[in-house]
């Protein structure tokens, strides 16, 4: 059965990761998560258990009522992130990993923002389970955008970089 320590480990890594569903169940015991609801979770325990309840985290934004100044801000932000809009391609992570910028620690990065690009050129590494995944930049181009930090944890799909296309 989970402790306590561990319920609430798995309820801050659900709530750092983009992931707004979590299932685990074992030993006759269940426990279901769900991300920015005020639902609770009712563990199922073994036979010989008292049933356990699980109050999930609330975000904030889904209660408050959004104010006129942050409809503006929602709005400059778009238009914002549409002027800064200057690229064609982004990169993703084929994995869950850990992103590195440079082959070894004393290495100098792949590439930093202004490099130009081939297809074939290798812009990061993604690490899974001690298996070191170099990531080619799939396009001829500039970085214009570097989306993550070296030795951050990258999630499938999620984008490392954007290119202006060549």
């Amino acid at each position: 059965m989970l402790s306590i320590e561990d319920i609430h480990s798995l309820i801050e890594k659900l709530d750092q990761s983009s992931i707004d569903e979590f299932s685990y169940e074992a030993n006759g015991a269940k426990i279901e998560l769900r991300k920015n609801k005020a639902n609770v979770q009712e563990v199922v325990p073994a036979a010989n258990q008292a049933p356990v309840q699980v109050v999930e985290k609330q975000a904030a934004e889904s209660t408050a009522q959004p104010s006129k100044d942050s409809n503006e801000k929602a709005d400059t932000m778009e238009a914002d992130k549409e002027e800064k809009a200057d690229y064609d391609h982004e990169i993703v992570s084929p994995m869950v990993g850990t992103f590195y910028s440079s082959p070894s620690p004393d290495k100098p990065v792949y590439v930093q923002v202004g490099d130009k690009v081939q297809e074939d050129s290798t812009v990061c590494i993604v690490e899974a389970m001690k298996l070191f995944n170099e990531i080619e930049a799939e396009t001829n181009g500039t970085i214009t955008e570097i989306l993550v930090e070296n030795g951050e944890l990258v999630e499938y799909g999620q984008p490392l970089f954007r290119i202006k296309t060549a």
